[in-house]
């Protein structure tokens, strides 16, 4: 397969949006594929929606995830303000994504799985799907809390399963609030790389599930 049937590009460098609704939700639901697209010559935005304060010292989350991002090597990170466990669905907050589309100008945009526990990433999502209609390349990744998650992609990441933990590593007032005893973040995101590698038939792999994906042959 050529680089193009690979990246779904025509092997220029385009510019990819990650949204997430906290610290540390990009990292593992996309950080692998993140970090292959920035070492194939990509560029990698951020938004995050919260600071996460409620799952911890809001400043402190937020400085993890700017350490995050240099040592990933994404070239901007946007902050949405809003509150951790309210982020509304509103028109304002559809705007507020819809404008950093504007700026940005996206080829690939990857949020969160609508069907979660948690009601951040919910509404975040459906707020995204609302301002992403014309963006021909939109794909959901899946994070703990995801439900009835069933990937129709998949991104190896054999190669940069240790960077994608390292990114994990930075978010360190997190890993090991997992609610599950004797098991970090770092464990979790293995199992689930494993498992979606088996999935793949490779040795780890991210999953994805397909708003809309555009192959260019």
């Amino acid at each position: 397969m050529t680089e193009e049937g690979k990246t779904g590009t025509s092997g220029k460098p385009v510019n990819i949006l990650a949204i997430g609704a906290h610290p540390d939700d990009l990292e593992y639901g996309c950080g692998g594929t993140l970090i292959k697209y920035i070492r194939a010559g990509h560029r990698i935005f951020l938004y995050i929606a919260t600071h996460g304060s409620f799952g911890g010292e809001g400043d402190v989350r937020a400085e993890e995830m700017v350490a995050s991002a240099q040592q990933m090597g994404a070239t901007d990170l946007f902050w949405g303000g809003y509150t951790d466990t309210q982020i509304p669905l509103t028109r304002d907050l559809i705007s507020e994504v819809e404008s950093i589309i504007s700026k940005v100008k996206p080829k690939f945009i990857f949020t969160h799985w609508h069907d979660d526990t948690h009601q951040d990433h919910r509404n975040l999502t459906a707020c995204t799907l609302a301002a992403t209609r014309y963006i021909p390349n939109f794909l959901f990744f899946e994070t703990p809390t995801s439900q009835d998650f069933n990937p129709n992609v998949y991104v190896d990441i054999t190669d940069v399963l240790d960077a994608k933990l390292e990114l994990l590593e930075a978010h360190a007032s997190q890993v090991t609030k997992t609610h599950i005893e004797d098991t970090t973040i770092l464990d979790i995101a293995r199992s689930a790389a494993t498992f979606r590698g088996i999935q793949a038939r490779v040795r780890y792999a991210e999953g994805f599930t397909s708003q809309r994906l555009l192959i260019n042959i």
